[in-house]
């Protein structure tokens, strides 16, 4: 019986060890040549002191070295901490400093920044770097160890001291914070195993899967494109990043890709090119989340990938997954996230945190195993988030969140509760502004955000973002907005750009269009 998240790769090493497990940049790595350089790695912790419940920062780019450290981690019974390669070196070193990690293990390439955030941050003892073929010569970091070589693995990793139960953490993923430092989401081994087995399980993934994955594996939609992947046995073919979209699509078209996952942003510029080129007829599935898709882009996804079904979804890293829209419902309902995914229940609640029936509008709280245990040593905002349920001695998960619900219970996201305007004493949307900005032809990408107006509280100001070879001016957007909004919703100011400001995670930075 599975208990712990890394034996779900294990049983597969065992099962078909010969059977592709990765592919990247057109090398191609076997269950068991993950194995082996995640067993000397391992071992190596090991050697160096690593202990049960200690914290790792893993600091590298998409490779076959990140996917094999993070199951290291787990068999020593640490605690992994992915952290994005574009983090700079003040942040890392807060990062570093705030789980006081005990390990860091980066690459050639990130020495320098790598470097200065270990001046930030004392309480790293010991360092791995891999050799990613980096042409400057590497820095030495403070406490550097030799990288293992995987043809010395052991036959075995034997831990010692008390062995790790469901209830230890797995991983702690730092996430935004309001405050402006970052979070970490801690989730535990039984917390990633019901997100995992609930989100494979509705997306019907099999072992001759190819699931194309171009997000970085520090965020968690990218990072369980692996779990889930290794999880039956299937293989993943990993991007290094979606910069050049083309290069990931002839890839896609090489391997067979079956799978894949995208954002918002990713499917804006795929529906900017001419799809024709590749050959995805064996596309099956694809998905979206980090943040809700435009209802024409919905449309113009299906019609691209005609053969493949499209899951609509919503989830925040605190709890992975909330729900899914099942693809027969997108005519029916495309603006809709679903109701709710396996092995969890759902409902709405006030601002004095009373239930409300269907119908209603509120704040999403999600019940479940999948709920995480707490933001690292962060009590206040823990409190804040997690609150008792229902049943005695529970805490469920407050989301911050707005959605509103239908008679049957489909649920509708409005906005995240700091996200919404007040503008002339009316309370508005801006994904409701957006999705009507998104049926202009010709426009890629829209965010809206209230400013500052001694007169209304908050104008509302959209961003625009054209599509190659589009024009428009701001008459033609306001005119539609117009023809289609409440007075009070239809924006003051039109500002057009190059590109919209966003997190790791792919989300629109609303406080810098602010």
């Amino acid at each position: 019986m599975v208990h712990l998240l890394h034996q779900t790769f294990e049983q597969q090493v065992r099962r078909a060890p010969s059977r592709t497990a990765l592919v990247r940049e057109g090398q191609r790595s076997s269950y068991a040549q993950i194995d082996a350089l995640s067993r000397a790695l391992a071992a190596s912790l090991l050697q160096h002191g690593i202990e049960r419940g200690q914290r790792v920062a893993l600091f590298l780019d998409n490779s076959e070295h990140m996917v094999a450290a993070i199951y290291a981690v787990l068999r020593v019974g640490a605690v992994f901490m992915p952290v994005n390669t574009l983090t700079k070196a003040d942040k890392l070193g807060y990062v570093l400093d705030d789980a006081q990690a005990s390990a860091l293990i980066t690459q050639h390439a990130l020495a320098g920044v790598a470097g200065q955030a270990l001046g930030l941050a004392g309480c790293v003892r010991h360092c791995w770097m891999v050799d990613d073929g980096y042409a400057a010569p590497p820095l030495a970091l403070p406490g550097q160890v030799a990288y293992p070589d995987a043809a010395q693995a052991p036959s075995t990793v034997a831990r010692p001291g008390t062995a790790s139960i469901d209830q230890d953490l797995a991983a702690i993923i730092y996430t935004s914070g309001s405050t402006g430092r970052p979070k970490g989401v801690m989730l535990s081994h039984r917390n990633m195993l019901s997100a995992l087995d609930s989100v494979s399980g509705y997306l019907e993934l099999r072992e001759d899967d190819v699931l194309a994955c171009a997000l970085p594996l520090a965020f968690d939609y990218g990072l369980y494109q692996v779990l889930m992947g290794f999880a039956v046995g299937a293989t993943v073919l990993l991007e290094r990043s979606f910069t050049y979209p083309a290069r990931v699509l002839q890839n896609m078209s090489r391997e067979g890709a079956t799978v894949f996952a995208g954002v918002p942003t990713m499917f804006a510029m795929l529906l900017g090119m001419d799809l024709r080129a590749f050959d995805l007829r064996r596309l099956r599935l694809v998905t979206n989340t980090a943040a809700a898709l435009p209802v024409a882009h919905i449309q113009r996804i299906r019609e691209a990938f005609p053969q493949a079904r499209l899951f609509s979804m919503y989830g925040l890293t605190e709890c992975k997954r909330v729900s899914y829209l099942p693809p027969e419902q997108l005519d029916v309902r495309p603006q809709s996230i679903g109701r709710g995914m396996p092995n969890e229940e759902l409902w709405l609640v006030d601002e004095q945190g009373r239930r409300l029936p269907d119908g209603s509008t509120g704040e999403l709280v999600v019940r479940g195993s999948h709920v995480m245990r707490g933001y690292w040593n962060k009590p206040e905002e823990t409190a804040e988030r997690l609150r008792p349920g229902p049943l005695p001695g529970e805490r469920v998960l407050h989301t911050g969140d707005l959605f509103r619900s239908d008679d049957e219970g489909w649920l509708y996201f409005v906005a995240r509760k700091d996200d919404i305007i007040k503008s002339r004493g009316e309370k508005v949307s801006p994904r409701e502004v957006e999705n009507v900005l998104h049926e202009i032809p010709g426009v890629a990408e829209a965010a809206v955000v209230g400013v500052h107006d001694e007169l209304l509280g908050e104008a509302i100001k959209a961003f625009v973002v054209l599509a190659p070879h589009h024009e428009l001016d701001q008459r033609a957007v306001l005119r539609h907005c117009q023809a289609r909004l409440e007075s009070f919703m239809v924006p003051r100011e039109v500002e057009f750009v190059t590109a919209l400001p966003r997190t790791d995670n792919g989300k629109v930075r609303r406080a810098s269009l602010q």
